[in-house]
């Protein structure tokens, strides 16, 4: 079973935040150069909410607001649902299309160690399903 340490592993090290009192501007500027959907938000060290693309589009564009005049704390998603580190990708995936959200931090107890998307679920859920694939072909094939 892939848990959700192992899709961290093979991510970037780098978690991408952004301050909740930065502009949303800025946190759709950062997404832009590092060609990511989302950023979590944190004050003092602690996470406080998660600002992303579907935020923009949801509480900026379609509402009338600048992204220059808005700050992330006003946008930002506060409700958050998390894993662990222990976590099976099976269990993520399960958890984000119940919430309806493409993103999960991740807590080793109370510290923060990580972002997951659903795409890097997805990714993860079908590199494991190719490589049993394989395996189940090349022992059929050997047999």
């Amino acid at each position: 079973m892939i848990s959700v340490s192992d899709v961290l592993k093979a991510k970037n090290k780098e978690i991408q935040s952004i301050a909740p009192t930065a502009t949303v501007f800025e946190a759709l500027k950062k997404m832009s150069e590092k060609q990511i959907g989302a950023l979590v938000v944190m004050e003092n060290s602690k996470v406080v909410g998660i600002i992303s693309e579907r935020d923009y589009a949801r509480k900026i564009i379609l509402q009338g607001k600048t992204s220059k005049e808005t700050l992330v704390k006003e946008v930002m998603s506060t409700t958050l649902f998390s894993v662990n580190p222990d976590t099976s990708v099976e269990e993520a995936m399960v958890l984000m299309t119940g919430k309806h959200v493409r993103h999960l931090p991740v807590f080793e107890k109370t510290k923060f160690v990580g972002i997951v998307s659903i795409g890097d679920v997805v990714k993860s859920i079908i590199s494991h399903k190719d490589f049993l694939i394989s395996q189940l072909s090349n022992y059929i094939t050997a047999g």
